[in-house]
């Protein structure tokens, strides 16, 4: 079975922060090696055009087997905006949100985060799928990269 992840831009910065660079770095090691599809959004390459060269070369270099670049869609805003009017984040979280819209909507097995305020949030990830629930979609997985390292890999 194919899998898909969604990684959103924290995991790609993650691979040069000292705190998550170590897991992080299995994380892409594990992608390498197994067949997954990688979900890229134009969310993701949006925030990244601010980031530090090194990140912006480690993202254009990744050579992995298959990344689906997704589209921002009226579809994704809408469910976005719907994660905030049901205040399961503030307004200022509306890229978090498009995230996961975006994630749900393509219908990522999981998607990778290490944003544990806004995504990776257990309260959060409930209110995400009780909207998803509610307006037809599929829940959505959401974790951090460690969760998806098996331990026996560390």
């Amino acid at each position: 079975m194919i899998t898909k992840y969604y990684i959103d831009t924290s995991v790609f910065g993650g691979y040069f922060d000292s705190e998550f660079e170590r897991i992080t770095k299995k994380l892409f090691s594990k992608i390498e090696k197994e067949k997954i599809i990688i979900l890229y959004s134009e969310m993701t390459e949006s925030e990244l055009l601010p980031a530090p060269k090194k990140v912006q070369s480690f993202v254009r270099g990744l050579s992995f087997e298959s990344i689906e670049y997704i589209e921002i869609s009226e579809e994704a805003i809408q469910l976005a905006d719907k994660y905030i009017n049901e205040k399961v984040v503030g307004k200022t979280s509306r890229d978090d949100c498009i995230h996961i819209a975006l994630a749900t909507i393509h219908k990522a097995d999981v998607l990778i985060s290490w944003n544990f305020k806004h995504i990776v949030n257990l309260c959060k990830i409930r209110g995400y799928n009780s909207v998803n629930l509610k307006l037809g979609y599929s829940i959505i997985e959401i974790r951090s990269p460690k969760e998806i390292i098996n331990y026996e890999e560390e």
